[in-house]
């Protein structure tokens, strides 16, 4: 590794980073990550914090996962690539298919079909959408709709279905056919309604209401995130989803998961969708997949969509989608031991007990500080502080202070992420009892830091 002023000096000069301004990088240098361990990373200076963000939503299992490292060196030394197109196959992707139908079961998933990550598995879930519906002798559906404040990547497709203007307005024009309704997002929405379970039937209606007004025959699919995520985790009432999949229902509309951050146990249970009660027609993974060691992901396909592709003797089955590094044999590799532990582990139950624990103590912040407006998780280590500089106003903080209150929080022990006005933690899933005191202590000194 070269020495620490060597990468100092050269930090962002000579790379754009993602979903960053590049002469934001410049003025502003990024903090240089060199180690990781347990929960724990440690910048170029030997200045070790707990990860408040788990790299980034993914590495549930922590830096120091041995079996999963034991998997890649394995896997590298008897086979590092082969592709999965038609011919070819390799021993992992078919093993690996195997433990995410059983896994998956309860979901009502039972075939996978293989990307190099989640941007991928969202293009790839759209997709078979439209197809699935052209076998079935209704060319016409081909629109999508999302929910405002959804992420859903940032290939075109998904960047189409993204509810943020900040994914979207510098690439537009983007694809014709996808519209988006209201999100159950209680602190901020159109209707002006503060009740959880009002706004979830508001929202349900909207999405009715849009239906009618597109036609539903000319819709493919609904793509939602179970728990929205980046778009500044946003936790729907428990009527939501399920309302949502008895609209599609009715319409016959597909209903996409988009659970990229929540599959494999952050929201507390294995599956977002399973924490409603609600089986998706497909399901987009990645992040957790892997542990963040291998860039891999999958879209679950639910037995009903698969029979159409598998029964189909027109040919319009053949799917034409795929990618260079779908079914990596390294990555599948890295994903069934990251499987295994993740069982082994049982770290769906350690996310609900640390979330609550980090939930609370958020709560008792917000009692401390002005600055904060809203409060969001419940749902496992999915947690976010919405920051305004007036109450009533909920007018958003500005970008300085912010930032203040972030690298205070840094300096005093742990990273968390900074999206627009909010702080959103999201850990690793193995996070212990004392290191979650240590990220509220550390939020605690980042407020105070600017009064």
């Amino acid at each position: 590794m070269k020495d620490a002023n060597f990468l100092k000096e050269h930090n962002a000069r000579h790379l754009w980073h993602p979903m960053a301004h590049p002469a934001d990088s410049l003025a502003n240098p990024p903090d240089i990550i060199v180690e990781g361990e347990g929960v724990h990373i440690t910048d170029v200076d030997g200045h070790r914090t707990v990860d408040g963000v788990g790299g980034l939503w993914n590495v549930n299992l922590g830096y120091s996962c041995q079996p999963v490292k034991d998997a890649i060196a394995a896997q590298l030394d008897r086979l590092p690539y082969y592709s999965i197109f038609r011919g070819t196959t390799n021993d992992n992707v078919i093993e690996l298919a195997e433990r995410l139908r059983d896994f998956f079961a309860p979901d009502g998933l039972t075939r996978a079909f293989y990307t190099s990550g989640g941007s991928d598995s969202v293009e790839i879930a759209l997709r078979l959408a439209r197809q699935y519906h052209k076998i079935r002798g209704e060319a016409g559906r081909v629109k999508y709709l999302s929910v405002k404040k959804g992420y859903h990547g940032t290939h075109t497709l998904g960047a189409s279905v993204n509810g943020n203007a900040n994914f979207r307005t510098q690439y537009e024009p983007l694809m014709p056919g996808c519209y988006h309704v209201p999100s159950p997002y209680t602190y901020r929405n159109p209707f002006g309604e503060t009740d959880h379970e009002k706004l979830a039937q508001l929202c349900l209606s909207a999405i009715e209401d849009e239906i009618k007004f597109q036609d539903p025959s000319t819709i493919a699919a609904f793509i939602m995130e179970p728990v929205l995520g980046a778009g500044g985790v946003i936790p729907p009432h428990e009527s939501f989803m399920p309302g949502v999949r008895e609209i599609c229902d009715k319409h016959g509309i597909l209903l996409i998961a988009d659970e990229v951050i929540t599959a494999f146990g952050r929201t507390g249970d294995w599956s977002g969708s399973r924490h409603w009660g609600v089986k998706p027609d497909l399901m987009c993974t990645a992040k957790a997949i892997t542990n963040g060691y291998f860039p891999f992901g999958a879209v679950m396909i639910s037995e009903g969509v698969a029979e159409v592709f598998e029964q189909d003797t027109s040919g319009k089955g053949a799917i034409g989608s795929g990618y260079t590094y779908s079914g990596h044999p390294v990555g599948a590799a890295a994903a069934i031991a990251c499987l295994a532990e993740t069982e082994r582990l049982n770290v769906k139950d350690n996310a609900a007990a640390r979330g609550k624990q980090l939930f609370d103590g958020l709560n008792a912040l917000k009692d401390k500080y002005d600055l904060i407006g809203d409060v969001r998780g419940g749902h496992g280590l999915m947690l976010a502080l919405e920051l305004v500089s007036d109450q009533g106003a909920k007018t958003p903080i500005d970008k300085k202070t912010i930032g203040a209150i972030h690298r205070a929080t840094y300096e005093a022990g742990a990273m968390v992420r900074v999206s627009g006005n909010n702080i959103i933690l999201s850990p690793p899933l193995v996070l212990p009892e004392a290191d979650a005191r240590t990220i509220l202590s550390a939020l605690d000194a980042g407020f105070a830091s600017v009064g």
